[in-house]
């Protein structure tokens, strides 16, 4: 038997070369802006052959180092450092919010999923986001308020990650954050200026209006004192009682009145609803990308399976040989993308609900009769779904896209054993559906669902259903380099655009052989899909890309990547410039 056939046995994975790869049980293989930019700054990067902390926060990566300075594992660190950023940075995330969690067993070489995606109330139907008149309702009109706040999963997600992989009491992982939420925390010039940014929403209800406006009217201040004591309290909860604490008593009870009271935009959520939901352990996603095997999380979040897609339609032209200021590569890198995003928008969503072709999608023979679909001289006049193989059927209807600002976060932790922890975790839209309770944020994620529950008779695959989880875009990424050793782990916060930030990456680490942090800085360039979006660092490429038809525009793309790459003994965490993310390692 050969190698390749021994792998394939236990890996069965499309394209899969190398014999050292980690094993992966269960794997199946082979207009949207982001948070309103803030300065660009120096991006903050360490090294290290130990640990590894990288977050959006100077506070949860500090905090996310001492627990790794203690002997804890990178489970351990991870639910210390969600918890801090759940209150330094509500914007983005919290136990108000959903999440994906990547997890790397480093003594078993395996690989874990863990899916803490919001879901919707039962009672919710297909037509939740349809007004009055029949049409789709405009995105901040369902958005801010109850109906929009789907059970949130990151509580579970993280209890599920430490009983599994935790070493660390419990209780121990909170007391950093209270002792924080209790005392206060310094005001970065980032949540200053968003919170003036969001003045009118977040006055609109009265726990966020009088958290973030002391005397009712005036922002809080940069470098000022934020203190939330009832965000103390909850963590005190739920380190004693568990998740059982957030999802039962008065915590859920205080969630649903908030949700089902809200005088303007009132929601369907129900006690039955909280104490019912569960996190979900799912099957991790592998494929290669040049000997290199990318492994990320599963749907219901669209991001892994259409960044592999991507990749796996690039696999097909040599990159390397054309070099990042190349506007070849880059008409290259757009139409595989728009490839991707309309398998992406046609077939995907939670599998429990709908039937998708998932790994089908990912077929090394479908990808390249998609890349053959690629002209090098001019870009498609327009891109149809594709056909994966075994799937004769093309049954959902490709939804309408909508901008969905997204307020995300993510992270990443290697403890002392070599194991490693990929996050993103989310409550949407910046600060959420804006309704706070209990010292944090509500998710506004049910926006994530088609606002358009059919499209020419045919229903739409994310639909709104009730109990399920709505199609995301968080792609928390681990890549392992062909002799099976940990290569890159890495993910973004920035909503349908992660899946660009992190592609750009990759390729410049592969195949255009740069560093991370110098990959970091690069210009933002990407497409979801409707055109080529890139940052102004990047304009001697847009005549050259218009030229080959693509409409281009040049604006802020601000993501928030965090990343460790490794290479000959050495870990170099680098958090993105773009936000104020720092890392921390020896």
């Amino acid at each position: 038997m050969c190698a390749l056939a021994a792998l394939l046995i236990v890996l069965p994975i499309q394209g899969v070369s190398a014999q050292n790869y980690p094993t992966v049980p269960g794997v199946y293989a082979a207009p949207s802006t982001p948070e309103p930019s803030t300065p660009v700054q120096a991006g903050s990067s360490a090294n290290g052959s130990r640990i590894m902390v990288v977050t959006a926060h100077p506070e949860a990566t500090k905090v996310g180092y001492d627990v790794l300075k203690r002997g804890g594992s990178a489970a351990d660190a991870a639910v210390a450092v969600q918890l801090m950023l759940g209150l330094v940075e509500p914007q983005s995330s919290g136990l108000g919010g959903g999440g994906f969690a990547l997890y790397y067993d480093a003594r078993t070489k395996q690989l874990y999923s863990f899916d803490g995606r919001e879901t919707a109330p039962a009672t919710a139907g297909r037509y939740l986001f349809t007004g009055e008149d029949g049409k789709p309702m405009e995105f901040y009109d369902a958005a801010i308020g109850g109906r929009s706040v789907g059970v949130p999963g990151t509580v579970k997600l993280l209890e599920m990650l430490h009983k599994r992989f935790g070493r660390m009491p419990w209780r121990d992982l909170f007391s950093p954050a209270i002792g924080v939420a209790e005392t206060g925390f310094t005001v970065t010039p980032r949540l200053a200026s968003l919170v003036e940014y969001d003045y009118d929403n977040l006055r609109e209800f009265t726990p966020t209006q009088l958290y973030f406006f002391p005397d009712a009217v005036t922002p809080i201040n940069e470098g000022g004192r934020l203190v939330n004591p009832l965000y103390g309290g909850t963590l005190r909860k739920i380190a004693i009682e568990g998740a059982d604490g957030f999802y039962k008593g008065d915590i859920a009870e205080a969630i649903v009145k908030a949700v089902r009271e809200d005088d303007q935009n009132p929601g369907l959520l129900a006690i039955e609803d909280l104490a019912n939901y569960e996190a979900i352990e799912r099957k991790t996603i592998c494929s290669t990308y040049r000997a290199y095997l990318v492994c990320t999380m599963p749907e219901p979040t669209s991001g892994g399976l259409t960044l592999l897609m991507t990749l796996g339609i690039l696999e097909n032209f040599d990159l390397a040989g054309k070099g990042p200021t190349d506007p070849e590569a880059w008409h290259l890198i757009s139409e595989a993308s728009r490839l991707a995003f309309a398998d992406r928008n046609y077939y995907m969503a939670d599998p429990h609900y709908v039937s998708t072709p998932g790994e089908r999608l990912l077929d090394k023979a479908y990808l390249k009769s998609r890349a053959a679909l690629i002209s090098p001289a001019q870009a498609a006049q327009k891109i149809m779904p594709g056909t994966p193989p075994g799937w004769g059927k093309k049954e959902p209807a490709a939804e309408p896209v909508y901008p969905k600002p997204p307020g995300t976060t993510h992270f990443t932790i290697v403890d002392a054993a070599g194991n490693i922890v990929s996050m993103t975790d989310s409550v949407e839209d910046l600060f959420g559906s804006r309704m706070m309770v209990h010292g944090f944020v509500l998710n506004n994620q049910l926006t994530d669902f088609s606002f358009v529950p059919e499209v020419d008779g045919k229903a739409v695959a994310n639909r709104v259903e009730g109990g399920k989880r709505p199609r995301s875009t968080m792609t928390p990424v681990i890549i392992f380099s062909p002799d099976g050793k940990p290569f890159l782990v890495i993910g973004s916060a920035g909503g349908s655009a992660i899946v660009g930030y992190v592609l750009e990456r990759i390729i410049e680490l592969i195949d255009w052989k740069q560093t991370i942090v110098g990959a970091l800085a690069s210009p933002n360039i990407l497409n979801r899909g409707k055109g080529i979006e890139m940052e102004k660092e990047a304009y001697y490429l847009e005549d050259a890309l218009r030229a080959k038809g693509h409409p281009v525009e040049i604006k802020d793309l601000n993501s928030g990547l965090t990343a460790i790459s490794f290479q000959n003994g050495v870990m170099t965490g680098a958090a993105d410039p773009r936000r104020e993310g720092t890392a921390m390692g020896e």
